[in-house]
């Protein structure tokens, strides 16, 4: 079995910066590639980043490309989502999710899920 446990999420004011952290524990391989999503009120979850095993390869959401950066220490199996230049519709609770083989922005693909972060932005 992987747990994934989410962390860093918060308040924080239009244009600030806020860095989310995944730690993946249990049976988890670094060569798992993750992704990190995200779900606002009444929408449906929607694929924020992809990274690969190695750190190599990454893939952003338009929304929050140029603003957001993805990656990955595989010796302290974490991931991590660097969140700069936030606006008030990246408010949004966080989920980051593993899964073998490539990444996707396909969340159905994800095996392992973790419990999800808030993070709110406000105006």
């Amino acid at each position: 079995q992987v747990q994934l446990v989410e962390s860093g999420g918060g308040l924080v004011q239009a244009g600030g910066s806020v860095r989310l952290s995944c730690a993946v524990s249990g049976r988890a391989r670094s060569t798992y590639a993750m992704g990190w999503f995200r779900q606002a009120p009444g929408k449906e979850r929607e694929f924020v980043v992809g990274i690969n095993w190695s750190g190599s390869d990454t893939d952003y959401a338009d929304s929050v490309k140029g603003r957001f950066t993805i990656s990955r220490d595989n010796a302290k199996k974490t991931v991590y989502l660097q969140m700069n230049n936030l606006k008030p519709e990246d408010t949004a609770v966080y989920y980051c999710a593993a899964r073998q083989d490539y990444y996707s922005r396909n969340s159905y693909l994800y095996n392992y899920w973790g419990q999800g972060t808030q993070v709110t932005v406000s105006s």
